[in-house]
């Protein structure tokens, strides 16, 4: 079974869509300028004739990266800025993302490579479930309109922007007025602060502690929600024109 789908940088030949090479797990793919010892040839004078090497492990990938001094970046094009680097010599370093892009610094030109790892394996439903249940780790409710604020917050990095500047707290109620008619600058802001204790970034008020000054609270939830996932692009139905039910 295949696990792993490289698509190769266009070419100015291409008039359709791009070739595909599937790998299998345990196979590889070297890739470079040579036509010798190279599964995919990237005809650019900047890329190192042996440039690099992907190698299908299961449901994930190893990029090797064998120029002596360029250092390939891999970008999780659905992960709001999410990438990892490869510095120049390193051997089968694991890729975790589903989606994939190698970028290839060539002589003025930074050229594409994707990786697709479309294999999932899952734990079956009901192996290993013992004992209590586990509690979550994070607890949100979609209905609420604390989870709005939020996705109203992270909507412009889910919408392809990695590291756009976050709303302020004026455009987040002018976001949510379609939904939320009564939405103030003194309600966001409340639900702002309710959503840091939340989600744990400050203690709450049933502790003695105070804790220290949260600074750039709005960029810890939107990291923290990115991160673990709290919001994806589809959430961001919640901003919608109501055509149902509104959020409480």
């Amino acid at each position: 079974m295949y696990s792993i789908i490289v698509v190769p940088p266009p070419t100015p030949e291409d008039t359709r869509d791009r070739t595909q090479i599937r790998l299998a797990p345990g196979e590889r793919l070297a890739f470079g300028r040579s036509e010798r010892g190279n599964g995919l040839r990237i005809a650019h004078d900047g890329v190192s004739r042996r440039a690099g090497e992907i190698a299908a492990q299961g449901v994930f990938w190893t990029l090797s990266n064998l120029s002596a001094h360029q250092t390939y970046v891999v970008e999780n094009p659905e992960g709001a800025g999410e990438h990892i680097k490869v510095g120049p010599g390193r051997l089968q370093a694991p890729v975790p993302f589903e989606f994939s892009r190698i970028v290839l610094p060539a002589a003025g030109d930074l050229l594409p490579l994707e990786v697709w790892a479309p294999r999932h394996d899952y734990v079956r439903a009901g192996e290993g479930a013992d004992g209590e249940t586990t509690a979550p780790a994070f607890s949100v409710d979609r209905t609420k309109r604390y989870f709005a604020v939020l996705a109203a917050l992270c909507e412009p990095r889910l919408r392809g922007t990695p590291h756009a500047p976050l709303p302020t707290v004026e455009q987040v109620v002018s976001r949510l007025r379609p939904t939320w008619p009564a939405a103030s600058r003194t309600a966001v802001q409340w639900n702002i602060d309710y959503l840091a204790v939340k989600l744990r970034l400050k203690p709450g008020p049933e502790t003695a502690e105070t804790g220290p000054r949260l600074n750039g609270k709005k960029e810890s939830l939107v990291s923290l929600a990115l991160r673990f996932d709290l919001v994806r692009e589809d959430d961001l139905v919640v901003l919608a024109e109501p055509s149902g039910r509104p959020v409480r």
